[in-house]
Parts: C-alpha cells; structure tokens; sequence
C-alpha cells in the first residue's frame, strides 16, 4: 500500500533533513581548516563547543514553537516557514564578519531547524499508511545522512583552496541556501495532513488528499473511506479531550507517552553520535591521523558509510520493527566504543601540542586503523537503528489532539542534549580522551535495558490504534507487549 503521491511527499518533506545533515556536519570540517581558525583567531575547545552548541540552541528552540506552528497552520507551512528561517541563518553564517555574527548566524539557522525536525516527520507520519510509515519516516534519516556526507565532501574540496582565502570555509556554509530554496518550492505542490485537514474542519479537502496518496485519487475506494472514517471517529472522540495546553501532557495516559518519546530522543543523543558529525575531523586525529586533509578525508569516508547503513532501515525496519532494531543498534555501537575505548587506552599516548590542541599518538599504525574502522561500525550500527527510529517513534505514539505539542517537546528534548553534548564533547576529548568512549559505552547498556522493559512496539499499527497499543483502551486483544506490561 502507498503509491507514488505518497512516496514523492515524503521525499520531498525530507529534503529538510538534507538541511538538518548538512549544517550537521558542515561545522565538523569548517572547524578544521586552516583559513577558519585563522580568522576566528584559533578558537579553543570551549568556543569550538560553543560555536557548534549555539546551532542546536536554536533547534531547542525552534523545536518548542514547532508544536504551536504545526497546529496552526499547518505541517506543510510550517515546513515553509522552517525552511525561510534557516535561509536568514545560513546567509548569516556564510556573510559572518565576525564570531559574533557567526553564533548568530547558527543560532537562526537552528530555528528554522528546530521547526523542520518536528514537523517533518510528523508530516510523513501522518500521511503515510501504517505498514510503511517507517519507511516513509526513515527516508529523513536518510536525508540527514545525505546532508552531513554532502558537507563532508564540500568541506574535503574546498579545503584544497588553501588556507589564503575564506572561500574554503563561506562556501560550504553558502551552499546549503540552495535545498532550502528547493525544499520551499516543492513542498508547496504537495498536500497538506490529510488528519490535520480534519481536525480543522475541511472534511471534504481531506478525504480528496487521502484517494490522491492511496487510490490515484478515487474517493470511492473502500480503504480510503474506511481509513477517512477512522480519521473523523478519532477526531470526534480527541475534541472531548483536547489538550489545550503543556501542562495536559503530564496527566494519564498521555504521560507515559510523552516520556518515552522524550527518553528515545534523549538517548538518540546519548549515543553519542554528534559527537562523531561535529567533531569528526578532531576524533581522528585522536585516532592516530595527521594532517587537516586526512582527517577530512576519513570524516567524508564516514559520511557515505553513515548514508549505505541507513539503507536497511528503509526497506525493512516495518519488517523489523523497533524494539528489535534499536537493541541490536545499541549492541553494536557499544561494542564498538568498548573497542575503541580500549585501543587508545592501551596504544595511545596523550599529547599536547604549543596551541593547546590534543591528540593522541599511536603506538602503531594497525592500532590507528582499527580505531577509525570500529569509528565507522559505531557509525553503521547507528545508522540503521537509532538514527530513523528516534524520528520514527515520537512521531506515531502520540494522540492527533496533543500530536504536534507532544512531539515538539521531545523534539526538543532531543536538541536540548545535542546542546549540552556540543558544549561538553570537545572539552572532555581533551581531558579524558578514550574514558569518553567507554561513557558513551555505558550509556547504549542502559539504553538496552530501557527499550527492553518500557518500550511498546509499534510496527504495522495505524495512528488511531495506539491508543491500543499502549493499553488506553479496554480491547480484546493487545497489539504488543513489553516485559513491563507483562510483569505489571
């Protein structure tokens, strides 16, 4: 089920993950070369953090004031008016005179981020039929990945300009205006939610948008009429119960709900993950490389491996399902940092060079080599798990009354960790280096035990079934089960 109405929607949508990616992993290589720390006077860890960090400041922002927009006007507008805000960012960063107007630069682009990453996988969840809605979400993630390896290659190209002009560095934060534009244009020729449309009184508009993404536009298909019917019952039966405001999202049975999305999007970051798209360049060279163009080189490796092991998760993670999908991510990324951890624990030695940058020297090079390839297993087992599910699941939990609040809250939540995680990563690479890995380890177990006992599944349930799913409702027969429900 899903013709390609629905799939060009989606994909279109997506191109603000592109955005997301690309800003993403833009700033890892800038960071690097020559020319930029040059001009920003050799900024050290706290303003290289600082400088990263005030990007998701404003996507924690954005991210709040998603919720009231989407409601609003729209998901679809609201995509528009993300995408304008990042335009205003992105000119800003690219004109940058100055590290002031830098941060300034980055936190507007964060806005226009904040309310993308919200709203655009909630838009292709809404429109998307239950047995592929984790597909259809996943091509963000996708997107995402596609962002950050663009950028890495931008950055590896323009690097070899030289460190004599500050075209290495404006031209990468330029070039992302131009998805944004296109993302602006595309996104005004697809359809609105067909359940926002509903909940918003335009019946009639809604019911022609679901035959346009199910049936080639017949409206008298009996699965459009049945999923159209569903769709009204549902919001009949959320206007008795509407959320008015925040504070509603703490009462039963919504709470449980909004914890658990606040917590997968909280620990998408606790993965570690940024560390690595932010930093990239400098985490190699901890692993042994040397020289600006080497690390960017394997910082744009990891980029394409990061887009092929998003892939699996596209086609087969409404196969998989989630609980599954995320435990095996977190095995191997923890897996992968224990190794690391313990390489340049044992064949590393700290080193401080005469402008206070660190690094750590290998004792050889196979000991270097194996550090950068388990960089890139993380990576992979990353890529197909946590990566698209952290999207995925917030935006399919949650009731259509408190939908957009419910999900801009752990949106939220989600740049609120990537904040503090930008703040602090480069400082503790310096001060702890391979204890970072084995922290980073520790948290993909908790985040096992977490899923295994608290995490309902949801492969294959339409939005009006979830309520099922996590038991709000008396039925007869319940969809999934953790080991939680069981012992309770």
């Amino acid at each position: 089920m899903g013709g390609l109405q629905v799939y060009t929607a989606a994909g279109v949508a997506a191109i603000g993950g592109l955005l997301f990616g690309y800003d993403t992993g833009v700033i890892s290589g800038v960071l690097d070369m020559d020319n930029f720390k040059t001009y920003y006077n050799f900024p050290d860890a706290t303003m290289r953090g600082t400088i990263v960090a005030m990007l998701t400041l404003g996507c924690f922002l954005g991210s709040l004031a998603s919720g009231y927009l989407a409601d609003r006007i729209g998901r679809k507008f609201s995509i528009v008016l993300g995408s304008a805000v990042f335009i205003v960012g992105a000119a800003l960063q690219t004109a940058a005179q100055n590290t002031a107007m830098l941060i300034v630069g980055r936190i507007v682009a964060g806005l226009g981020i904040g309310v993308l990453s919200m709203c655009v996988p909630l838009f292709q969840s809404e429109i998307a039929p239950a047995p592929i809605r984790g597909r259809l979400v996943s091509l963000q993630q996708w997107a995402i990945t596609i962002g950050i390896a663009v950028s890495f290659w931008i950055d590896y190209g323009t690097s070899k300009m030289g460190p004599d002009t500050t075209a290495t560095w404006r031209i990468p934060f330029g070039l992302q205006m131009v998805p944004a534009v296109l993302l602006i244009i595309g996104i005004l020729f697809m359809p609105f939610s067909p359940r926002w449309l509903v909940d918003h009184g335009k019946d009639a508009q809604a019911l022609q948008v679901l035959a346009r993404l199910r049936s080639h536009g017949d409206e008298c298909d009996p699965a459009v009429l049945a999923e159209y019917e569903q769709i009204k019952e549902e919001v009949r039966f959320e206007r008795e119960t509407s959320v008015r405001s925040y504070f509603a999202l703490l009462r039963k049975p919504i709470r449980r709900r909004l914890v658990l999305g606040v917590l997968i999007q909280i620990f998408q970051q606790l993965t570690g993950i940024n560390v690595i798209m932010y930093f990239g360049p400098s985490l190699f060279a901890q692993a042994g490389l040397s020289g600006s163009n080497a690390t960017l080189l394997a910082t744009g490796i990891n980029g394409v491996v990061n887009v092929l092991a998003t892939i699996p998760a596209i086609l087969y993670i409404d196969r998989w399902g989630r609980r599954k999908t995320l435990m095996s991510g977190s095995a191997v990324m923890g897996i992968a940092y224990l190794v690391i951890g313990c390489i340049i624990a044992t064949k590393g030695t700290k080193v401080v060079a005469n402008d206070g940058a660190v690094s750590v020297a290998m004792s050889s090079s196979a000991a270097s080599y194996a550090t950068i390839v388990f960089v890139y297993v993380f990576v992979a087992g990353f890529a197909y798990s946590w990566g698209p599910i952290g999207w995925i699941y917030p935006s399919e939990i949650f009731p259509l009354n408190c939908r957009a609040k419910a999900t801009s809250i752990s949106t939220a939540a989600n740049w609120l960790f990537n904040f503090a995680i930008g703040q602090i990563a480069p400082i503790l690479m310096e001060r702890i280096t391979w204890g970072l890995y084995i922290l980073f380890a520790c948290f993909a177990v908790v985040a096992i035990i977490m899923v295994y006992f608290f995490f309902p599944e949801t492969k294959g349930q339409t939005l009006e079934e979830m309520d099922e799913v996590f038991g709000d409702v008396v039925v007869e027969y319940r969809p999934t089960k953790t080991k939680f429900d069981e012992a309770a």
